[in-house]
């Protein structure tokens, strides 16, 4: 099923520097993910599946795609639907430079709430990460994030931290 999804987007080798900072030896150009949503929406629905039974109230998506597909999950669980976006936060060490945040207007609706975030691909994390303490910061409970794609260990190191359960469209829960 992984490549299923990784036929959806381009993929090229070579060395990169990610979100997060760090590098990494392959770019998926995400971007091209949600080009036809009929594509999406099995894999959605997947992840859906596997956070179905966690009483999720809301799912948080980072923009860009990430929210594209929490959208969907959101759909299918159908629960609500917020997303968070991407600022600059400079850091001396270089790691994790974006920051995100919940929209002003949004953040009254996931206070109190459980919440999932889903996003397309988990690598390092940084997205997640960003939109974790981003829910925390309002009030939020995250007790899940769903992915299409969890490549690496980075994703359940961070899960394992902060206790939210890990679930992606290989039925993996971490």
């Amino acid at each position: 099923m992984q490549d299923d999804v990784l036929s959806l987007v381009a993929a090229r080798k070579g060395h990169f520097l990610l979100e997060s900072g760090h590098h990494g030896d392959l770019w998926l150009d995400l971007e091209l993910l949600c080009l036809r949503p009929r594509l999406v929406e099995p894999f959605a629905a997947k992840v859906a599946d596997r956070l179905s039974g966690l009483g999720v109230e809301a799912v948080c998506g980072p923009l860009v795609e990430g929210a594209f597909v929490g959208l969907m999950v959101a759909s299918a669980l159908g629960v609500d639907f917020a997303y968070s976006e991407r600022f600059a936060q400079p850091r001396e060490d270089g790691l994790f430079p974006a920051g995100y945040r919940i929209p002003a207007p949004l953040q009254s609706s996931l206070r109190n709430g459980r919440v999932a975030i889903v996003n397309d691909v988990v690598n390092a994390g940084s997205a997640v990460r960003g939109t974790f303490a981003a829910l925390v910061g309002c009030g939020a409970a995250p007790v899940a994030v769903g992915a299409l794609l969890v490549p690496g260990t980075a994703a359940s190191g961070f899960a394992a931290s902060r206790n939210p359960i890990l679930e992606n469209i290989n039925g993996a829960s971490q």
